[in-house]
């Protein structure tokens, strides 16, 4: 029997170091793609979240739509949703970032509006009797107050994000996921496990800096558990 080949990766091993020396621009690459995807995706989700629950929290009549429809949303399949989109977008990368956006408005949007909801209404009573406009109001009190409810809402959505992103391999836009999709179909062990370890790093640093982000924000929530 001939004796086992001494390079890690022809052995097929799951931790290898060469294939990280051989394969550091294809994973610098893959990594590039799966941030750009989560940062544009979970930045867009915000973008749009934040007016629907301006609009659930003003109008009360409105946030029974607004909190179905996107709960409705988030129970779609990224498969099916994908097949949804595929006729309006092809097979892009605006396709996984429509996606990712409309699964990340039922996070957003809820905790937003939660956010808004806990503002104490004699708050509301003082900024008003300070000589404090709606617009004012909602920018310099509501909007401000309700960033720990919003920031925890943003954290679970981006840490999604992150994860949905590899479902994007199957369009060929998926960052990570491309090289775990084509490594399972090759048992490819040390690409599967090196990629799937690089996801959740990046999910794990995200949380953190937004986390950090959030206590810079809430300097009165310091003390308290988040």
């Amino acid at each position: 029997m001939a004796p086992p080949p001494d390079d890690c990766l022809a052995r097929n091993e799951w931790i290898c170091g060469a294939y990280l020396s051989t394969r550091s621009e294809i994973l610098s690459d893959a990594v590039v793609q799966h941030l750009q995807l989560t940062a544009v995706s979970v930045a867009l989700g915000l973008a749009l979240a934040l007016p629907l629950a301006i609009a659930a929290r003003r109008w009360r009549w409105a946030a029974g739509p607004v909190l179905g429809v996107t709960t409705l949303l988030y129970t779609i399949p990224a498969l099916a949703m994908f097949s949804l989109l595929l006729p309006v977008y092809g097979l892009s990368a605006a396709l996984v970032v429509a996606g990712l956006v409309l699964y990340s408005l039922t996070l957003l949007v809820r905790n937003i509006l939660a956010g808004l909801r806990a503002v104490p209404e004699e708050t509301r009573q003082a900024a008003r009797g300070l000589g404090y406009g709606p617009v004012r109001l909602l920018l310099a009190v509501e909007l401000p107050l309700a960033v720990p409810a919003a920031m925890a809402g943003l954290r679970i959505a981006t840490v999604s994000a992150v994860s949905l992103v590899t479902i994007g391999a199957i369009v060929g836009h998926g960052g990570l996921g491309n090289l775990i999709y084509s490594g399972m179909n090759t048992y490819f062990k040390a690409q599967v496990l090196t990629a799937s370890v690089l996801c959740v790093v990046i999910a794990v640093a995200a949380d953190l800096l937004l986390l950090g982000a959030q206590r810079l924000l809430t300097p009165w929530t310091r003390g308290q558990a988040v």
